[in-house]
């Protein structure tokens, strides 16, 4: 099969959405010939890559304009992403005159309210997983600062304007399949008109990278030791995390923090307050095998995501054999099962910090409960979660949707 890539964000070794682009577009090579369409700022770490490790099958098309790069950042990223997507559909076109392509396939940024225009092409095109339909609930709200209720309020904006936009639903209704990974935003697409949506979690890690998770024992030394990892905004629900720690008054116990953002300072403005700054380690931005290392040395991940739709993170831990305490919100619910780790009710703060307190404690208090949820976490993320799994999902969905097409030009 000729197979066309979307992946604005395609990048190995980065994680989040360019790792899923890159990992896509490598797994989709085992089983066809692969052209990735991706934004010309990657082509460094692609092609470091590609001489290191060459991938049969996988041609890399990149675009950009000269200087692009020194407008791309903060809200300049939407309209340079929207841009981009206008004159991918020009190279795409072009490219389909010369290859003639079976099947194209957006894979990123994979947000619902921001339109491909691929599925203009005269081929089968497959949208998604494009997440973006999940939001923090109300009744959190009111704890997030200035900043975090407008940029709630500017996502309900850009939600409601996505849903508007012809194009949006143009590409609903010419996607052959339209995928999504949580129920959250496959009811927005059906109160657009499209019932057949697939609810499908993109998350996984490639095979080596899982090896290499599991590498990490569980600590023995006690007290227990708790981690958070993830950009420090408010949506990452890290507020949370700290009053549940304080909560639970776990003599000697620590909570460690990784990564930059917004809410920083507030945190650790928090962390004093809360009289627990002596126990709270903010390790700041690191690197990604670093921040992994760091996962090695600790007991138990905390992930209070108010909407997320992936959980990178969650997996990453799931797959060092680390329990996983998060809000039954999004695509972290999904990655996680009963048998481990805990999905606390996201109804209201009080009770949620509540709830996650209790988790951590029942934690801190038992190892055996540890590793046996550890262990289990480690079984079903590389059973479930691989990208070994996800490459025979995609490719049976591929010879799907051609073999209807081929019964439809029959008849």
């Amino acid at each position: 099969m000729k197979l066309l890539l979307s992946a604005y964000a395609c990048e190995p070794g980065v994680g989040s959405e360019p790792g899923k682009g890159w990992n896509m577009a490598r797994e989709m090579a085992k089983y066809h010939e692969v052209w990735v369409l991706t934004w010309s700022g990657r082509r460094p770490g692609i092609e470091m890559e590609i001489a290191r490790n060459p991938v049969p099958n996988l041609h890399v098309i990149y675009y950009g304009w000269p200087g692009d790069r020194l407008w791309r950042g903060g809200i300049g990223l939407y309209l340079h992403y929207y841009l981009w997507q206008i004159a991918a559909y020009f190279v795409a076109r072009q490219l389909h005159r010369e290859i003639n392509f079976d099947l194209v396939h957006h894979i990123s940024y994979a947000s619902y309210w921001m339109p491909s225009f691929l599925p203009l092409l005269p081929v089968p095109f497959v949208w998604g997983p494009v997440g973006g339909g999940e939001s923090a609930p109300k009744t959190f709200r009111p704890d997030f600062s200035w900043w975090g209720k407008a940029y709630e309020l500017l996502r309900d904006l850009s939600q409601w304007l996505g849903e508007a936009n012809p194009f949006v639903r143009l590409a609903l209704q010419r996607s052959a399949v339209v995928l999504v990974p949580t129920e959250d935003t496959a009811q927005r697409l059906r109160s657009l008109g499209r019932q057949d949506v697939q609810v499908f979690l993109h998350t996984a890690l490639p095979e080596e990278e899982i090896s290499c998770l599991g590498q990490y024992k569980l600590p023995e030394s006690n007290p227990i030791r708790f981690i958070s990892i993830g950009r420090l905004l408010h949506w990452k629900g890290f507020h949370l995390g700290l009053r549940a720690f304080a909560a639970a008054k776990l003599d000697g116990a620590e909570y460690w923090i990784i990564g930059d953002g917004a809410e920083s300072k507030r945190l650790q403005r928090l962390a004093r307050d809360l009289g627990i700054a002596s126990q709270v380690k903010f390790w700041g931005k690191l690197p990604r095998d670093e921040t992994l290392r760091k996962l090695g040395e600790c007991h138990v991940l905390v992930h209070p995501s108010l909407h997320d739709s992936g959980g990178t993170g969650c997996l990453e831990a799931m797959l060092a054999g680390r329990p996983v305490i998060c809000l039954d919100l999004g695509g972290p619910a999904i990655l996680i099962a009963q048998e481990t780790g805990y999905k606390i009710p996201a109804q209201d703060p009080e009770r949620a910090v509540q709830d996650l307190a209790e988790s951590m404690t029942r934690l801190a208090l038992d190892p055996k409960l540890r590793v046996s949820l550890g262990q289990a976490a480690q079984k079903r993320g590389s059973e479930i979660f691989s990208w070994n799994v996800k490459g025979k999902f995609y490719n049976q969905l591929y010879e799907e949707i051609l073999a209807k097409r081929t019964s439809q030009q029959i008849i």
